[in-house]
């Protein structure tokens, strides 16, 4: 055999592969890795002359900072860079990393096509890591959306997404020391569901859910539990329900014949996926195979009076459907809406202008509110020290207030005309609402009396169930549930820390549950100028199915501040609610709900209970192997009974089916990187609640290097041993990126300069938002707008152009630009100390750099295009996601306020922070924690 070191350029070496039973070849100086003999060493040129050997390729990153020319006024307006189009699937086709992909039988590899950021200045190594035998033919991991390097149309692509030809995953694998995160990848879909063929009845694109309503983190499931713990993913499904659905956005499909069809064993609903059998008379469950009896009136239209061609039927193409209920469905009549409206009075809340804006918010709120019945009734009661009624017997023109000023044994001062119908007293209503405010503009007590009040609204409606809406500026003082400022800054960053983020009183989480019997929700607007408490006040939302919104030192007196209340709250009164809810889900044999996260009361071990249910707020659930599973699909599908708005008692139905596998690559080139996210945001959330935030930091941290040993251990060559190389695959490359973020996140990072009111706000959002939204909130979005392409800030027929995300590092400010960073929480436009006056003057009106004042702000609308862009950009962050938040924008200067300047790069999340390690930092933890197999 020849000498494998004969030849060798210095500083190469030569190691046996006892599973490929040959040699590689592996530079030491840069950890490169390659099967052929690299040969001797020759000199490389490039255009500027000779190189050493060995030296690596120039670079495209220049470290030296453009500026613009004295008088040069117009030089913004150019560009070169690329656009992307909003909102939907961006239209590109995402680059593969410098990975290559091995197929079996094959004696070279195949070089993947290397995608590149320039501010990471060097080309891509060859890793090692190869596919271990019996994979399947490769295909586009990500559901047709471009990463074989070929476009496929919108149809296709839905056809692929919901697994028309049973094809199987391929996997991709990528090195993560030398592949950039690409933001725009956040914006893609999940990888595609590939059932096998016959899976379902009908040919339509729309048999699986989407994954907006229901998405899984495995695209194909485990067959059996010991390859779920082999491959370390986490087992979850991730559900919003109920989804707003804006103007270019089709409606859930209405069944409306009351003929529900379910399984007589496994009570699964009728979906996609079930087989008739002996000629269309009978069903198989496909959930637990048993044959049921086919509904009587399937095949018939009751509406019209004439046969119906059951293939149309909505539940059997569609894996989102609403079903109107039969009477055996309805426990008691539908009861009216109600509304209790608790205002804190105070002298604090009369200051902030929060009362003002809350009644007059209400006021324009009241065409909005759900009536569809007419029904909709609404109470008002005013707390501070004491409590304070209005009675509006039938006749009268103005209210009539009745004070109780007892408030540790609660009583109602009269049983009978504290409620008013909207439409029968909207006079006496508006009347009361104008002149609210001016009713306690002279109050200087500064006592809340929230318990009592909480306690006086829910015997209010605690016969037919409603909403209380608690608008409190104050911590609860005095009373039932009276709170003590347990702030303290010097626990800030200790273990004793958690404790702040615990509930303080258990009076909030007992009256929660016995809101949450009665159907009666909490939703909580919390305005205080100082400590608040929001680490116990947000019991009451979270058992209760409400939401809870903070706004930290709110002044109505600031517009931006009173827009921002005004709006969400406003949106908040306008939702569509659907009340006395039960949500269960149910899964094929074999897998099992092990664990339940989000806002509701548990009510068994599978049935969630929630009085109202918002829209746009999501729940996560763990899944479990509890056996083998021979199927070769699954059938997760979430059954939601409810009463909507009108009266109308209704099913709603999100079916997923997930075919299963015993491959290990198949389970990987199927995560869906951003569930997996979204379940860590969870789990991460309730270990640092229940234990201490360093707990929950190293659960992040464990988990992650868990995935990526068990994936280099079973996909590379490397295997056990160290590996030069941080492998993990393509589909799964943004989640170091997403872990880190959320490590990054106010809810979990570790300072000791937080709140614990932000912290445990931001602890509410990781919980309760969709993915939609939880991504760019620990995954925040960062634009150039001072030189983005023309096309950007105009609309086309998707709406608004959005300029191309850039990777969230400061390498990417210059001194010149104009950048917009948003986590759809808050906006930030960063202005450069060299931007040129005429930037200033098109965005902001001013004259020059040096008259800009940074801070919350609106901008103003000029009539020049370029501000008229950037104008229209800021309205599409504020709008193009589903949600009732609207987020406040800040003007930073570099050379401002370092305390905003620094909240505003703290979202900029490659970057090293304090303690927190930049994105390659993290990177290189994460590959010696893997190779070192300690910690």
């Amino acid at each position: 055999m020849a000498d494998p070191t004969q030849g060798l350029p210095p500083g190469w070496a030569a190691e046996w592969s006892a599973e490929n039973q040959r040699h590689f070849y592996i530079d030491q100086a840069t950890g490169h890795t390659q099967w052929e003999h690299p040969g001797p060493a020759e000199p490389v040129f490039d255009a500027a002359g000779p190189a050493a050997s060995g030296s690596p390729p120039p670079t495209t990153h220049h470290t030296k900072r453009r500026q613009y020319a004295a008088g040069q006024t117009q030089a913004y307006y150019g560009t070169t860079e690329p656009v992307m189009q909003q909102p939907g699937i961006p239209q590109f086709p995402p680059q593969m990393s410098g990975g290559q992909l091995f197929t079996p039988g094959e004696a070279a590899p195949v070089q993947a096509p290397v995608g590149g950021s320039p501010y990471y200045g060097q080309q891509q190594q060859q890793p090692e890591y190869i596919n271990a035998p019996g994979y399947a033919q490769p295909v586009a991991p990500h559901g047709g959306l471009g990463y074989s390097g070929q476009p496929v149309d919108q149809l296709t692509n839905q056809f692929q997404q919901m697994g028309m030809g049973g094809q199987k995953q391929q996997l991709y694998t990528t090195n993560l020391l030398t592949s950039p995160p690409d933001p725009r990848e956040i914006l893609t879909g999940p990888p595609e569901i590939n059932l096998p063929p016959g899976a379902t009845l009908s040919q339509s694109p729309f048999v699986n859910a989407h994954p907006s309503y229901q998405r899984c983190t495995v695209n194909a499931f485990p067959s059996s539990s010991s390859l779920a713990s082999k491959a370390k993913i986490p087992l979850a499904v991730v559900i919003t329900p109920y989804k707003s659905i804006k103007e270019h956005e089709e409606p859930v499909p209405l069944v409306s014949d009351m003929v529900i069809a379910r399984c007589r064993r496994c009570r699964m609903y009728m979906n996609p996926f079930v087989s008739f059998i002996d000629g269309g008379s009978r069903w198989r469950c496909p959930m637990c195979s048993l044959v049921n009896e086919v509904p009587q009136m399937f095949d018939w239209d009751q509406t019209n009076n004439q046969s119906l061609d059951r293939w149309q039927r909505a539940e059997l193409n569609h894996g989102v459907v609403e079903f109107v209920a039969p009477a055996e469905y309805v426990v008691r009549p539908p009861q009216p809406l109600a509304y209790v409206f608790l205002i804190d009075v105070s002298h604090t809340a009369i200051q902030s202008g929060m009362v003002a804006t809350a009644t007059r918010t209400i006021m324009e709120s009241l065409d909005r509110l759900p009536n569809q019945d007419g029904r909709t009734r609404v109470s008002i009661i005013g707390f501070d020290s004491a409590l304070y009624f209005f009675s509006t017997p039938p006749g009268v023109e103005e209210p009539r207030m009745l004070v109780v000023s007892d408030v540790d044994d609660v009583f109602l001062p009269q049983p009978h005309d504290l409620f008013v119908n909207i439409v029968e007293a909207r006079a006496v209503l508006e009347s009361l609402l104008g002149r609210f405010n001016d009713m306690f503009k002279e109050n200087h007590d500064l006592g809340s009396a929230l318990g009592a009040a909480l306690q006086a609204g829910f015997k209010l409606i605690n016969n037919t169930g409603g909403k209380l809406i608690v608008l409190s500026a104050s911590l609860p003082s005095t009373g039932p549930g009276a709170l003590k400022n347990r702030e303290d800054p010097k626990v800030f960053g200790t273990p004793k820390e958690s404790q702040l983020l615990q509930a303080a009183s258990p009076f909030y989480k007992t009256f929660a549950i016995e809101c949450s019997k009665a159907q009666v929700s909490v939703d909580m607007f919390l305005s205080s100028p100082g400590y608040q408490d929001v680490a116990t006040l947000a019991a009451l939302p979270h058992y209760t199915s409400g939401q809870t919104f903070f706004y930290p030192a709110f002044n109505a007196a600031r517009s931006e501040d009173a827009v921002k209340f005004a709006h969400e709250f406003g949106e908040v009164l306008a939702q569509p609610i659907m009340v006395e809810t039960i949500i269960r889900v149910r899964a094929s044999r074999g897998v099992r709900m092990s664990s339940f996260h989000g806002n509701f009361f548990l009510r068994s071990t599978d049935l969630l209970a929630m009085p109202t249910v918002p829209n746009d707020v999501s729940y996560t659930i763990e899944l479990e192997v509890e056996e083998t599973i021979s199927q070769p699909y699954i059938i997760i599908q979430t059954g939601v009974l409810h009463t909507t708005c009108a009266g109308e008692r209704r099913v709603r139905v999100v079916t997923t089916a997930i075919p299963t596998t015993s491959n290990l690559s198949e389970i990987y080139a199927s995560v869906d990187q951003v569930a997996v996210a979204t379940y860590f945001a969870n789990k991460a959330v309730e270990r640092a609640v229940m234990y201490k935030l360093e707990d929950a930091r190293d659960l992040l941290h464990n988990k992650l290097v868990e995935i990526l040993q068990a994936y280099k251990s079973s996909m590379t060559a490397a295997g056990a041993g160290a590996s030069a190389q941080l492998a993990i695959s393509e589909n799964m490359k943004m989640l170091p990126l997403l872990i880190l973020g959320l490590l990054k996140n106010v809810g979990i990072r570790q300072s000791a300069q937080i709140p614990s009111d932000l912290r445990a706000y931001a602890q509410v959002l990781l919980t309760s938002l969709p993915a939609e939204m939880l991504m760019p909130y620990i995954h925040p979005m960062f634009y150039s707008l001072h030189n983005m392409p023309a096309e950007c800030g105009t609309i086309d027929e998707q709406g608004v152009i959005m300029p191309t995300p850039l990777p969230l590092t400061t390498e990417r400010l210059e001194r010149h630009g104009l950048y917009l960073i948003e986590d759809g929480q808050t906006i930030f436009l960063f202005v450069g100390r060299d931007a040129v006056p005429q930037l200033i003057i098109d965005v902001f009106d001013l004259p020059n750099y040096e008259t800009l004042r940074g801070g919350k702000m609106t901008l103003p609308l000029l009539d020049n295009p370029f501000s008229q862009r950037v104008t229209a950009i800021v309205a599409k962050v504020r709008e193009m996601r589903h949600g009732v938040y609207y987020p406040h924008l800040y003007v930073v200067k570099e050379d401002g306020e370092p305390p905003l300047r620094l909240w505003a790069l703290s979202l900029l999340i490659q970057d090293r922070a304090d303690v927190l390690p930049s994105y390659q930092q993290f990177i290189g933890q994460l590959k010696d924690k893997v190779n070192g197999n300690s910690y």
